[in-house]
């Protein structure tokens, strides 16, 4: 695929039909939410990648995903938001979901920090991350423990009401604590556990880690459960190791806080170039910062940025 804007316009489409349905669509065999979503308008569409920003929850708000528009249409800049991050913990016998102080209270608080986003069409991702404990998701030792741990990824996602989960095998430090090493089964079991689950929301995955190169075992191959993955690099542009299409995959990763408006502007190019359907984003803080957006929503979608507080 080239850059043009036509072919784009095609392309975009048919992403969003498929992986912006979430939530829509009936099956899930969940108990009913306590944050439950309202019905939102769809977002003002554009033509181009889809962009995501991390939040580190930290230090930062949620709110920020959603201040930023393009000037004359007034769509999103930003596609989806990923709350950074929650931790798969262990307690000495299993893994468990953990969730630190401020990423609780974003949860806590969806009312102002995760319902505004979505109001505006911004879909609201969970990402989980290894915690030192030598908990994983590439060393489950069973089906039944890779299926438990979906199961609390789900809970999740219903009693929030968020939009997806995102993956990222980093800090899980295999071995400590007496657990076991990566293992070939483990992360298959999870991820096809979670679509069950969540046959309508966001799998997406952070390309990092043991578990990123173990997508099949004994036939099943979960590629096809994951609806994007992105390159973990910051600073750079590397094309995912995954096997989705070019549409479904993140090649540019930029940090807000270290890398140039120029390289950014540079690899929005190659993105558009390439055919690449996602643009991703780190440490997106609530300084304005619209000048430097604009390097890359020009390239993107031909329009600046504008930044409203």
């Amino acid at each position: 695929m080239t850059g043009s804007r036509s072919k784009w316009t095609v392309a975009l489409a048919a992403l969003l039909t498929l992986a912006f349905s979430a939530g829509t669509a009936t099956g899930a065999t969940h108990p009913a939410s306590k944050n439950p979503v309202a019905a939102n308008s769809p977002a003002v569409a554009k033509n181009g990648p889809l962009s995501v920003a991390y939040i580190e929850v930290n230090s930062n708000s949620m709110v920020n995903v959603g201040k930023y528009t393009l000037a004359g249409s007034g769509a999103n800049v930003f596609d989806i938001g990923v709350i950074f991050a929650a931790n798969i913990n262990y307690n000495g016998s299993q893994a468990y979901l953990s969730f630190n102080p401020q990423v609780q209270s974003v949860l806590d608080n969806a009312a102002t920090q995760i319902r505004p986003l979505q109001a505006k069409g911004i879909k609201v991702e969970l990402s989980i991350l290894g915690n030192h404990q030598g908990a994983g998701f590439a060393n489950f030792t069973s089906k039944a423990a890779a299926t438990a741990f979906a199961k609390q990824l789900s809970d999740a996602v219903t009693k929030y009401g968020l939009d997806g989960i995102d993956f990222d095998d980093e800090y899980a430090d295999y071995g400590v604590n007496g657990t076991p090493q990566p293992n070939a089964s483990s992360f298959v079991y999870l991820i096809q556990a979670l679509r069950g689950y969540m046959p309508n929301k966001l799998i997406t995955l952070y390309d990092i880690g043991p578990s990123a190169s173990r997508l099949s075992y004994r036939g099943v191959n979960v590629t096809s459960m994951f609806n994007y993955a992105w390159n973990p690099w910051y600073g750079s542009f590397d094309v995912p190791s995954i096997n989705l299409p070019a549409g479904h995959l993140g090649p540019a990763a930029i940090d807000f806080g270290s890398t140039s408006a120029a390289d950014a502007a540079g690899m929005a190019q190659q993105t558009i170039s390439g055919g690449y359907g996602v643009y991703l984003t780190y440490n997106l803080t609530s300084t304005d910062i619209h000048s430097y957006i604009s390097s890359f929503t020009n390239v993107l979608y031909g329009a600046n940025a504008v930044y409203t507080n």
